[in-house]
């Protein structure tokens, strides 16, 4: 086992290296000079006093932006050293200057990343905790009314798109009935500060969380009710229950650990989808989270916060596929993850 994780994580080095690259070169590609843009500025700021074409170099030295592409990319990366002798790139923390808020990177993700892993932990594991029970009574009552009921239910649910489900549920719940609030994270000009600061974000994110696990339902309960369904019916279910074990260890022990085993990659992934956040969301509801940010970056031209975001989602997917093999040698032991 221990072989196995030291060669996956050189594996997960090499990927992230090609792939880093790649992304990182294809950003290189857009029409964006933040040096340029920079020096143009001080330049106008000054009333002409200043040389253009040598702020345009200072400023090409501090972004590290001078040299050739390969020399750049290794710059960034924290694995070559800037005109200056010094290193700051991804190793060492940095991850560029933002040039829309005129911050770190790391600054201006900071406050997204945690409103939206709050937001979408919250929302995976109440989605979890409807969707297993209720798919795992759907394959025990497979046929019947409820089962068929639930089966409908979950279609249409898993047919509708996100922004109309949002745009029911605010028509009810805050136009309609005044319960929640449109959109936004805080009651404008509270000044709230402690505990009632925290009550007034979970206040103005339950509308959200509604939507996105009433979204979540469809899919999920569909994926446990067949992976149970197909798990009953192998013979060990039923050699557990000619030894005469309790229905609770025929279903849970026997039976839903090995319907785990197709749905750990769902899991896990849907798991992994924390950081990402939900742009549809996000967008919809005025949420601070990094959804949008991602999408403001991309929009805005604000390349550094873009790139950023695009490495730490290939980093996010190539260890959640490791979490995955490992999850599967753990659940089935005829895998053995090490071969």
């Amino acid at each position: 086992m221990g072989r196995y994780i030291l060669k996956r994580i050189g594996y997960i080095l090499l990927v992230f290296l090609v792939l880093s690259f790649l992304v990182y070169f294809i950003y290189n590609l857009l029409p964006i000079d933040k040096a340029a843009e920079t020096a143009r500025a001080e330049v106008q700021a000054s009333g002409g006093a200043l040389d253009y074409a040598e702020r345009l170099q200072y400023w090409r030295e501090q972004y590290g932006e001078d040299g050739a592409l390969p020399l750049r990319y290794l710059r960034w990366l924290g694995l070559a050293p800037f005109r200056d002798g010094s290193y700051k790139g991804l190793l060492q923390g940095n991850l560029g200057r933002s040039v829309k808020y005129a911050r770190p990177v790391i600054e201006v993700l900071k406050e997204p990343m945690g409103n939206t892993v709050l937001l979408n932990l919250t929302v995976t594991l109440l989605s979890l905790s409807i969707t297993v029970p209720l798919g795992v009574l759907c394959a025990l009552k497979r046929g019947s009314r409820l089962d068929t009921a639930l089966r409908v239910g979950t279609v249409v649910g898993y047919s509708l798109p996100v922004f109309i489900i949002a745009i029911v549920f605010i028509r009810l719940f805050s136009v309609s009935l005044g319960i929640f609030p449109v959109s936004g994270m805080e009651t404008a000009g509270s000044g709230y500060t402690g505990f009632r600061y925290f009550l007034d974000r979970a206040y103005h994110l339950v509308l959200p969380i509604l939507v996105m696990v009433f979204c979540s339902l469809g899919g999920m309960t569909r994926y446990v009710r067949s992976a149970m369904s197909d798990a009953m019916t192998q013979d060990h279910i039923r050699t557990a229950r000619a030894k005469g074990l309790s229905p609770s260890s025929v279903i849970w022990r026997h039976g839903f650990r090995n319907a785990l085993i197709p749905l750990v990659t769902l899991v896990i992934g849907w798991f992994l989808s924390i950081f990402s956040g939900s742009l549809m969301i996000e967008n919809i509801f005025a949420l601070n989270g990094i959804g949008k940010v991602y999408y403001d970056a991309l929009v805005g031209g604000d390349s550094e916060v873009a790139l950023a975001l695009q490495t730490f989602y290939i980093l996010v997917s190539l260890v959640g596929n490791l979490l995955t093999d490992l999850a599967y040698g753990f659940l089935d032991p005829r895998i053995r993850v090490g071969r």
